[in-house]
């Protein structure tokens, strides 16, 4: 299917040249690249989906096709290097059209994952929709960036599932006016509509009035507006308290009885406790069971996950939630490949940890010493040295928008570029199935 769809597009041969019989494979640019993880947002303000794109250390001002189709062939060769569902959720990937004929593409999957087209400027629109026709069959789903004034789009946009504007390059008058138009097509299945790169919380509450199913960009990073009491939540007060006990020299039965002073909070730990998640052989009953079970390590890492599960979340608790799984997970798989043989666990508590300041609205320098931890954890935290500060960093600079640290700190803590981006797919993926057993 693929030499066909090389045909159509007009493209005989890779941009790049196969390497030699047992020698590696050259990367196209000498800068390392690195997966970018974004969250996309519905009507209800949950995260629905993820946005993933390449995106090299150093920002390249080239934009050119051939560029883009190699960004492009670099992120399919990760996600198919990838042997973990990162494509729990809906998936997004912007490409170019240009990209459609991909070799790696023939081997990606396809459930669950939307190919977010760029129309190059010498596309087609018979030879793209005949590529969308053909890799619709695999299960792939697509979306098309608003380019009215391109030859091609408007017979492209036809076979699309998602509309997609850009909303921080547009002005107003035209994302309404987009909107109106997407939704006055003729359509079987009416399209969804997609906003990329909204800055602000007013941005996306006027695509929300302007019937935008789907918000990506900055907006999701501000602040939730203030509440009462930020730091009262009676659940979390008591699972830091569970965290002090199961961390001291607590006996079971005080830790158990501490747990029964909030049932609700008892019902969701054995609940979570019980998941699929942690694939436990036999049904836990009673914090004295977990104990037994999990030990006191393990039981203290399942308590410090659960301490983000956040009741009615706002946008930013979305997101604070997926970061902090997230880089707890990330540190814990780079650190099984570079420090084999050591424990993993404290690695991802300082991940976690590194968010309590934002989950709690208190410096981490007031929460830290009412809890028992590690003084290697502490130190990552609040000094910024250590054994575990140098994959922190790497945790935190995976966030940024401008991933220029990443690279910097990335080679700082000893860890290729793929390792990062195989260790952020592998996390993206455990941290939706996590909170798919949470309310």
């Amino acid at each position: 299917m693929f030499s066909r769809l090389k045909k159509l597009l007009g493209k005989s041969t890779e941009t790049t040249v196969p390497p030699a019989a047992g020698s590696p494979a050259e990367p196209a640019f000498t800068d390392a690249a690195f997966v970018r993880r974004e969250a996309i947002f519905d009507r209800d303000n949950r995260l629905s989906a993820h946005l993933f794109r390449m995106q090299q250390a150093t920002a390249v001002a080239d934009r050119a096709v051939a560029v883009q189709r190699d960004l492009d062939r670099q992120l399919f060769d990760t996600l198919n290097a990838s042997t973990e569902a990162w494509n729990r959720t809906p998936a997004f990937l912007p490409i170019s059209s240009a990209s459609l004929d991909l070799t790696a593409l023939e081997t990606l999957a396809g459930d669950n994952v939307v190919l977010l087209l760029q129309l190059a400027p010498d596309a087609e629109a018979d030879q793209v929709c005949e590529a969308i026709e053909q890799l619709r069959e695999r299960g792939f789903r697509f979306g098309l960036f608003r380019q009215p004034r391109h030859p091609a789009y408007a017979t492209v946009i036809q076979k699309i599932d998602y509309a997609a504007i850009d909303v921080a390059g547009s002005d107003a008058g035209s994302i309404r006016d987009f909107s109106a138009a997407v939704r006055a097509g003729i359509r079987p299945t009416p399209l969804q509509l997609l906003a990329c790169n909204v800055e602000t919380i007013d941005d996306q509450q006027l695509c929300l009035q302007w019937h935008f199913n789907h918000c990506h960009g900055k907006f999701a990073e501000q602040p939730a507006a203030a509440r009462s009491e930020p730091s009262g939540d009676p659940h979390k007060t008591q699972l830091l308290n569970l965290l002090r006990l199961v961390q001291s020299e607590a006996e079971t039965g005080e830790i158990a009885a501490a747990m029964k002073l909030d049932p609700l909070l008892s019902f969701r730990i054995l609940r979570y406790l019980n998941s699929p998640i942690l694939a436990l052989t036999r049904q836990i009953d009673s914090l004295e069971q977990a104990l037994m079970i999990l030990g006191r390590q393990r039981l203290t890492r399942w308590l410090a996950v659960l301490l983000f599960s956040v009741r009615e979340p706002q946008l930013s608790d979305w997101l604070l939630v997926e970061n902090a799984l997230t880089r707890g997970r990330l540190m814990e798989i780079l650190a099984e490949q570079r420090m084999p043989g050591q424990p993993h666990d404290p690695l991802f508590l300082t991940g976690i940890f590194s968010c309590l300041h934002r989950l709690l609205h208190r410096p981490l320098a007031d929460i830290l010493p009412t809890l028992p931890i590690a003084d290697e954890i502490r130190q990552a935290l609040l000094e910024r040295s250590g054994p575990y500060a140098a994959l922190l960093a790497v945790a935190e600079a995976a966030e940024a928008v401008d991933q220029s640290g990443l690279a910097a700190a990335a080679q700082t803590a000893g860890v290729t570029a793929d390792a990062v981006n195989g260790a952020l797919l592998a996390a993206t993926a455990w941290a939706s199935e996590v909170t798919e057993y949470w309310e």
